[in-house]
This record gives C-alpha cells, structure tokens and sequence, in this order.
C-alpha cells in the first residue's frame, strides 16, 4: 500500500479519528512519519490540557509500522513495551515526528538475519509548534526472521 493512502486510512481509523489525531505525512520510502494531536474540548483532561492517553495514542503504533514497511513481509514486527514521561501540560496542538533510518533498519535486519528475536528501544518527543517538549515516549519493538526465510 503506498503512504499517502495508509495515511489516509490511518487519520479515518476510529481511535484516531475521534480523537483528533491525524497522521500530516508519511514519506514516500517509510522513514518519517509525522503526527498531530488537535487540542479539542472532548480531548482535554480535568486541568485542560491534553490527555495523557491521547499523548501515548497519538505515538502508539508508528516505529512498528515504519520498520514493518521498510523490513518487509519476511520479518515479524510486533509493539513489545512503551513509556511516557509527562514533561509539561499540552495546552494546544502537539506533533511528534518519527524518523527511522535506513541505518537503524540494516542493523534490525542483520541482529535477526540468525533467526533470533530482536528488541530495539525508540525514542520521540511530543512537542509544541514552538518546539517546547510535552512529552518524552520510549517504544520497544520486537523483530524477528519468520522461519522461512532462515
């Protein structure tokens, strides 16, 4: 499937689309991707900000889909773990922008080319327009050869 539709399909997808995340791009070769989150009076938490749960959504699937694109259909991809560390209350619109390079993806492919399971960290930061840093997330993703491809 080529980005531009996945992007579409991703900003109509339901825990995405009511909560006003939206996918801006996806590059043609699946190396960056950059996210939105729209601060909407059904988004905001209690003090008015941003809601933590949206923060982490708006993060969630996107170092496994770049890296399940760029390794191919011979590699299981799966989301392993995450974390967030709240930094400063979102009081508008934050982005997060993911770049996974070709570099990173050669060596995932060459740590699983035995067979062997990988875990690799990743890290984004959401932030303002300004660039003033909300949140700090750490994805782990697992990666592995299918058998037959060993």
């Amino acid at each position: 499937m080529k980005p531009n539709t996945f992007r579409r399909l991703l900003n109509l997808w339901p825990p995405f689309f009511f909560n006003a995340i939206r996918v801006q791009s996806i590059s043609s070769d699946w190396t960056e991707l950059r996210v939105v989150l729209r601060l909407r009076p059904w988004n905001r938490n209690y003090v008015r900000s941003q809601f933590g749960g949206n923060l982490f959504a708006m993060t969630d699937p996107f170092w496994m889909l770049l890296a399940m694109h760029q390794l191919g259909n011979d590699y299981y991809v799966w989301d392993k773990a995450g974390a967030i560390e709240f930094v400063a209350p979102g009081r508008e619109d934050v982005f997060a922008h993911f770049v996974l390079t070709p570099a990173v993806v050669d060596e995932l492919r060459t740590a699983a080319s035995g067979g062997e399971k990988v875990l690799h960290w990743f890290d984004v930061d959401v932030t303002t327009r300004s660039g003033e840093v909300i949140a700090r997330v750490r994805k782990q993703i697992y990666v592995r050869l299918k058998p037959k491809h060993r």
